[in-house]
């Protein structure tokens, strides 16, 4: 896949090059002609001799040389045949901006772009793009009249539309850009493989992305990790659109009642180490601070206000981001006292009054940037009829000069600070509107740092397995067409794993009801046993302590109970089950979706849909993720004991994941799966319950 004849082409075909103006075959070659781009332009048009200054040739086939780059403005129905001869003049890589393919229902025309791309080995963009900038090589190969400055962001985006509102807004933030590319229906170059090649391009340090849908989860996760836990980590910013949209198809299980799209982009982005943005404004705001500062270690924060509001607002974001303001040593507040007001307050936030004058600003913030104490600083101004924002941003500049430690502005306004703002922008320093994004970017920025210093570890694994008892189970009920596992078949799944059960026999008629009992020592619990039964408390098919005296009884009452809420149901019989110690319920389960299979954990039995704690990652695990899985719950201290109680075992709920994660890479005909409750206390876990549904 050739990237570089898509982003630095020597010489460029225009297929659909047009002389009617504002339309896109003639804003292509327009920019290309008047923007500064070096190489060979080629306009092609059967119908026209010449085009802005240009001979125009009626074929692909009459071009006197080869050429890199074909960029196609057609109708949809001949784009694949205008390929084939661009490929006979040595294209490497075609962008079409053409529409008319899967976006309208034309899946079989995009099919036959992407078959014919493939075979003649060309790297195809879009199609139904707006097109690529690459500002460094002077060539806007884009129906967007802009031509941004070169800088250090590339900005990858799946709306045409979207990149020419970016392109304007980030022109009046003063932000350029190392490449610029709409992606369109992404009908073969995906997200993942321009991050690969951005993420070794020396222009670009930062790489920004607007996507509507991604592909293959596990894939983007090793990858990323592979390349950003190392000496050259790149930040991966992305704006992911549909957040509230409507999850997946409605499923049997926990899992897939619970999971959404927008559960499963989290967990892509929790592992892959991806930044994510809510908003466009935020999408710049942090690729300021990422490309502006150096990616350190970042905890404790300073701030500089001349107003105090600012400062409480900027103190509350600082805190609720994950971050903590910095406790100013002895010597630091001694440093600040000599030139600092009596009534200022030294505390931090450092508020340097609303009558400080430059030369106040840039002592406060020569103190506290070279104070061991501090990692990263916040400036904020509000301006006032004495403010100097032009000195105050003067002296941040010269404190960037000798210190490499993050500094974030806010200084609020517009045009009373616009002068100071441009010499902020002029000397690549971030300033934000307004503090609070200041201290979300900074606490991300941050966030990014812990994550790319992680050391990578291998997956979880469990090898003592009975890998041939699964196998035997699921092909007997493919023989008998089913996809239900009952809960018995479900608990032998779960013993073959190892998976920690209690005590339980299969009884189907009464005499073997009461000779089960034989078992147990104490009271047992029962429970209905149907394949058409999913959710048996549902229905009124538990019944607990329930002691050998009066089983019989209890079962049949059981029995009335299932028939009459759920008539049409065939029982097979009963299983009986040795009560369960006391502990916390907990839910295992899986869920498959576009992105690639998700394990869940978190707080089970009967609410688990009420209070919907629960954490979700892709598989495979690695143990850093199981851990996460289980410290994120935001009932975590009910697991660490609370009150008295004893913490429970999370080694042992490591270990059921990493059982439950080989059960899912073993046997991908797994479709859904919930251990609920999965029961943990002090010394172990045990599973009481589970479902399966296969493909």
């Amino acid at each position: 896949m050739s990237l570089d004849a898509l982003f630095q082409p020597r010489a460029i075909a225009i297929i659909g090059a047009s002389s009617k103006e504002k339309s896109v075959g003639n804003d292509i070659v327009e920019n290309l002609v008047k923007q500064g781009y070096a190489g060979q332009i080629y306009p092609i048009n059967p119908k026209i001799d010449s085009l802005h200054g240009l001979p125009v040739y009626h074929s692909v086939a009459e071009l006197p040389e080869k050429i890199d780059l074909a960029i196609l403005a057609i109708p949809a129905k001949f784009v694949s045949q205008e390929i084939e001869q661009a490929a006979l003049k040595g294209a490497q890589a075609a962008l079409v901006i053409s529409a008319g393919f899967k976006e309208v229902g034309q899946k079989e025309l995009e099919q036959e772009l992407v078959a014919t791309c493939q075979r003649l080995g060309v790297t195809l963009a879009g199609p139904n793009c707006l097109g690529v900038i690459n500002p460094s090589w002077k060539m806007n190969a884009s129906f967007a009249s802009i031509m941004p400055p070169t800088g250090e962001i590339a900005f990858l985006s799946q709306s045409g539309a979207l990149c020419t509102a970016v392109l304007d807004y980030a022109s009046n933030l003063g932000i350029g850009f190392s490449k610029f590319l709409s992606t369109g229906n992404k009908a073969i170059l995906q997200e993942l493989e321009l991050i690969k090649y951005l993420h070794a391009d020396a222009q670009t340090k930062v790489i920004c992305i607007y996507a509507e849908s991604l592909e293959n989860a596990p894939e983007m996760i090793r990858t990323l990790r592979d390349l950003n836990r190392g000496s050259t980590p790149k930040p991966i910013i992305i704006l992911k659109s549909g957040k509230t949209a409507a999850g997946a198809n409605a499923v049997a299980s926990h899992t897939g009642s619970l999971s959404s799209d927008d559960a499963a982009y989290q967990a892509l982005f929790d592992q892959a180490g991806i930044i994510r943005a809510n908003s466009v404004s935020e999408l710049f705001d942090l690729a300021q601070v990422f490309s502006l500062n150096q990616t350190q270690a970042v905890k404790k924060i300073a701030i500089i206000t001349n107003a105090g509001g600012p400062g409480v607002l900027t103190t509350d974001a600082v805190i609720e981001s994950g971050l903590g303001l910095a406790k100013l040593s002895a010597p630091t507040l001694t440093k600040l006292r000599a030139f600092l007001p009596a009534s200022a307050s030294l505390n931090n936030p450092v508020d340097v009054l609303g009558d400080a004058m430059g030369e106040i600003y840039e002592q406060a913030i020569e103190v506290l940037i070279e104070a061991e104490e501090v990692d990263a600083l916040i400036v904020l101004l509000t301006p006032q009829s004495m403010t100097e924002p032009n000195k105050v941003a003067q002296a941040i500049v010269k404190m960037r000069a000798v210190s490499s430690k993050p500094i974030v502005v806010s200084l609020m306004g517009k045009d009373l600070v616009a002068d100071g703002v441009q010499i902020l922008r002029q000397n690549k320093i971030a300033n934000l509107t307004f503090p609070e994004p200041t201290a979300k970017a900074l606490a991300k920025f941050a966030k990014f740092y812990d994550w790319s210093t992680m050391e990578n570890e291998e997956n979880l694994s469990s090898t003592t397995v009975d890998r041939s008892k699964v196998a035997s189970i699921f092909a007997k009920l493919q023989g008998e067409g089913r996809k239900s596992l009952i809960e018995v078949e479900a608990l032998e799944v779960m013993r073959a794993y190892g998976f920690p059960l209690l005590k339980s026999v299969f009884a189907s008629n009464a005499e073997e009801i009461v000779n089960s009992m034989q078992n147990f020592d104490s009271e047992v619990a029962i429970k209905i046993v149907s394949k058409d039964i999913l959710h048996k408390s549902d229905v009124g098919g538990v019944v607990l302590g329930v002691s050998q005296k009066n089983i019989i009884a209890e079962t049949k009452l059981m029995l009335e109970r299932v028939k009459k809420n759920k008539p049409e149901a065939k029982v097979d019989g009963v299983l009986i089950m040795e009560m369960a110690p006391k502990g916390i319920e907990l839910i295992l389960g899986i869920n498959k979706n576009s992105l690639g299979t998700m394990l869940m954990f978190g707080l089970g039995g009967i609410y688990v849909e009420v209070l919907k704690d629960v954490n979700f990652a892709f598989n495979p695990l690695n143990k850093t993720d199981a851990l996460n899985l289980i410290q994120n719950l935001r009932a975590n201290k009910i697991l660490t004991g609370v009150r008295g109680a004893q913490a429970v075992d999370q080694v042992a709920i490591v270990d059921a994941l990493s059982r439950l994660s080989q059960l899912v890479n073993d046997f991908p005909q797994i479709k859904e799966l919930d251990i609920n409750p999965l029961l943990a206390g002090p010394t172990g876990v045990k599973v009481l319950d589970a479902r399966i549904i296969l493909d």
